[in-house]
């Protein structure tokens, strides 16, 4: 396939940072984006909302659909996807880009912070999944996007963040289930991680300026995304894949700087990379 003109992508978690990017980048093709986040209200604390991309994603060639969507409620998300297929005549792409995150330990993880996690990362997921299924299976470029790492078992991902890692695998977990399960019916199910973290709202807020310093920008995952939307189609089902073995292997990316924060700074690799 050799770009996204007039396909349907329903991209959670789109009011900013690697949703945002992803947008923007199919937008240039042309693309129907579904710009879907839990609230649609301009944050105290992080730049960008759903209308704000939208009209990014306007201005870029695209075509937008801005919904206030919470994904832990199952109506809200099965509403995304019949309002998404009623605007644009149906759903090619799943993107499930929204995340909750808490690095903390077993004592120190509330059950409420623990039910979040489970609720935006794994279960959303799943139902987000289970929402555009219907609209995937007639597609002829169908996928979907988990942005979930690699599955180690190295207890050091696990020891102390037991709640958070064990939510990512769950996305992780439902991109090989899927993968198997719809491959006979031409959905591509893969999962997408950065080698290196990326300067993002939630970065900032836990590592603060040296995080982001020692980070790569939004744009590498949104480039690998479409390389992966836009490349092979079921040769790329099933795997957990990195940013950055993506371009390398797809597109022929061989030098990175450009997605540097801070040109010629030290990069530090993301959560679940070894």
């Amino acid at each position: 396939m050799t770009n996204l003109k007039n396909k349907t992508i329903v991209i959670t978690g789109a009011s900013r940072g690697i949703g945002r990017a992803i947008a923007l980048k199919c937008a240039h093709d042309g693309a129907n984006i579904v710009i879907a986040a839990k609230t649609s209200d301009v944050h105290p604390k992080l730049s960008g909302t759903i209308h704000t991309v939208a009209k990014e994603v306007e201005d870029a060639g695209g075509h937008a659909l801005a919904l206030q969507v919470d994904v832990r409620e199952p109506e809200q998300v099965a509403h995304m996807a019949k309002q998404a297929a009623e605007r644009f005549g149906g759903i090619d792409i799943l993107v499930n880009n929204a995340g909750a995150i808490r690095l903390t330990g077993t004592a120190e993880t509330p059950p409420r912070s623990f039910d979040l996690m489970m609720q935006v990362n794994v279960r959303a997921t799943f139902l987000c999944a289970q929402a555009c299924l219907p609209y995937l299976l007639k597609s002829a470029n169908a996928h979907i996007l988990n942005l979930s790492p690699p599955i180690s078992l190295d207890p050091r991902w696990l020891q102390n963040n037991v709640a958070y890692t064990i939510t990512k695998y769950g996305m992780s977990l439902c991109t090989v289930g899927m993968a198997a399960e719809f491959r006979d019916q031409g959905i591509a199910v893969n999962s997408l991680w950065p080698r290196t973290i990326i300067a993002t709202a939630a970065i900032n807020m836990l590592m603060g300026e040296e995080g982001m310093s020692t980070s790569r920008k939004p744009e590498i995952v949104a480039d690998a995304a479409y390389t992966i939307f836009t490349g092979p189609k079921m040769e790329l089902t099933g795997q957990l894949l990195l940013d950055e073995d993506v371009l390398k292997k797809y597109a022929g990316v061989t030098n990175f700087d450009q997605y540097a924060s801070v040109p010629g700074s030290p990069l530090a690799t993301d959560f679940y990379v070894e």
